[in-house]
């Protein structure tokens, strides 16, 4: 039908490149569990990026077959999609990725940009936002907000052992200097440049030295102190 909508994006690629390209970002996403392209690119990789989760968790051989198709390199990842992702979302129902907008890549390059991710993963960027955003309310004495207790929710809710690892992630921000006043962080950065002036200055001091076997008798010291004095005007 003419002037019918586009069911999906087409890339400005016939249809077996845009597969290619596909394919490839589905693969460097299994692998690192975060990417960054353009925007359309990550929200057409996305679709096939849940396919991919949603025939790891029927784990059958079909399933096997087909999500050995899509990947580059199956013999690498077959392993990390059947066993760390499915368990990861076993007893999630859907969303298992997330696209999320970024500022342009550069100057001269303006396409709209995006970081395609695994949820719940080692890089699940609302789960650390949202404990940074903690970590400062904490430091200033400040309220939290709905949106702020959602997010929570939202990056907690099927992750195993996510409020103790949210928890532990705030401590972290705290400990890194979310949140303080410029006062504070002006102290800690000179309280940390005086600490390594005084470990240059040990550390000069102690090379300054000359080096004393003293497990030696102290005649056999003075007599390799000797020697080692007319090699070196030899």
């Amino acid at each position: 039908m003419a002037g019918g909508l586009v069911k999906y994006r087409h890339l400005s690629r016939n249809s077996a490149h845009r597969q290619a390209l596909l394919r490839n970002l589905v693969t460097s996403l299994v692998k690192h569990e975060s990417i960054r392209t353009t925007w359309a690119k990550a929200k057409e990789a996305q679709r096939l990026a849940d396919k991919l989760i949603t025939l790891s968790k029927r784990d059958t051989e079909t399933a096997r077959r087909k999500a050995t198709s899509i990947l580059f390199t199956p013999s690498e990842l077959m392993p990390k999609l059947f066993t760390t992702l499915r368990q990861r979302y076993l007893e999630r129902p859907g969303g298992y990725t997330r696209v999320l907008r970024t500022e342009p890549k550069s100057t001269y390059d303006q396409a709209p940009t995006a970081i395609l991710e695994f949820v719940d993963g080692p890089k699940d960027m609302r789960f650390h936002m949202a404990a940074a955003t903690y970590a400062r309310n904490q430091a200033l004495g400040l309220p939290t907000t709905n949106l702020t207790r959602l997010n929570r929710k939202k990056a907690t809710q099927f992750r195993e052992g996510g409020k103790g690892e949210f928890d532990s992630m705030v401590a972290k921000m705290r400990g890194m200097g979310f949140g303080e006043s410029p006062e504070e962080k002006r102290a800690r950065h000179e309280a940390r440049l005086e600490m390594l002036k005084e470990d240059k200055k040990n550390g000069k001091a102690a090379r300054s030295r000359p080096q004393v076997d003293t497990d030696a008798p102290l005649g056999e010291t003075a007599e390799k102190a000797g020697k080692k004095n007319v090699s070196v005007l030899r």
